[in-house]
């Protein structure tokens, strides 16, 4: 078994949302590496990914309209989401410096962190340290559960104060 294979099975199972999350940050990705338009990545991932079996390979069920609305918030709010982002990484790792799928799944997050205010912060941190660790091993879920917390302090800090 690879070494990410053994990391995607030490992951909990995601609900639809979660498999909403995961597809959303794939999506993105694939919007950035190839520039690729939003309504034809969600077509493409709803026709033939989420839910569906490719080469051998089951994908969870998503729940289609948050796959979506994370898509569309990202692409609608980037222009917001960059310096969020940005001011929470070191000054000697800038958003331009983070690799492409890093970008995706700190974007996805940020938007959820904004703009649903219905899902606690903490959640969406565990959530996308979770999708991070379905492709990285240590330093970078480390790294996204920093930041995520970082921005979460700063747009949220009413989940954070003491009780």
């Amino acid at each position: 078994m690879s070494e990410v294979n053994k990391t995607v099975a030490q992951v909990r199972p995601a609900n639809k949302r979660g498999a909403a999350r995961l597809g959303a940050v794939q999506a993105l990705y694939q919007m950035d590496i190839g520039g690729t338009p939003l309504q034809q990545v969600v077509a493409e991932f709803e026709s033939v990914r989420l839910g569906k079996e490719i080469d051998g390979e089951q994908y969870l069920e998503a729940d289609a309209a948050y796959f979506r609305g994370i898509l569309a918030g990202v692409v609608k709010e980037q222009v917001q989401l960059d310096p969020l982002i940005h001011k929470s990484l070191t000054p000697d790792w800038p958003l331009a410096r983070i690799d492409s799928l890093l970008r995706a799944v700190l974007r996805a997050a940020t938007f959820e962190m904004l703009k649903r205010k219905d899902v606690p912060a903490k959640v969406i941190i565990n959530e996308y340290v979770d999708v991070t660790k379905a492709y990285f091993l240590e330093d970078e879920p480390k790294m996204v559960n920093g930041v995520l917390d970082h921005i979460a302090r700063d747009v949220r800090p009413s989940e954070f104060s003491e009780k």
